[in-house]
């Protein structure tokens, strides 16, 4: 059970992505609604992604604009890059946990009401 443990603990660490990144999880939005607000700025430098964001009127932008601006803080602090020099390489979002509520109707009926979260991913890299 517990065999070559080192072996296969150094084979993962020489398989890991070494760009910075930064997630946010259990958002209170759904999914869909984010990944619109990501198709603006995947594939976008750093500080024009968060420029954009920062303009866009809507609740997720706000969202997203933070998860990226935490990315860039640890590619500075953890990893000593520039933040003029990082692009956005990778930018998704999934499904959270649904937090389900009930309203009362009618003749003894309940409606389900479905309130839904989502978790963020952005890979920050450099630009070659």
């Amino acid at each position: 059970m517990a065999k070559r443990i080192k072996e296969k603990t150094e084979k993962i660490n020489q398989n890991r992505d070494t760009r910075p990144f930064a997630k946010a999880t259990y958002l209170r939005v759904s999914s869909s609604k984010v990944d619109i607000i990501m198709d603006l700025v995947r594939g976008k430098k750093y500080s024009d992604a968060v420029a954009i964001l920062k303009n866009t009127p809507n609740k997720s932008a706000s969202f997203v604009c933070k998860v990226i601006e935490s990315a860039g803080a640890n590619a500075e602090n953890n990893k000593g890059l520039n933040k003029q020099d990082l692009y956005v390489a990778e930018i998704y979002s999934g499904q959270g946990p649904t937090y389900k509520r009930q309203n009362i109707r009618g003749r003894g009926r309940v409606d389900q009401i479905l309130k839904r979260t989502s978790n963020i991913t952005v890979i920050l890299d450099e630009v070659k």
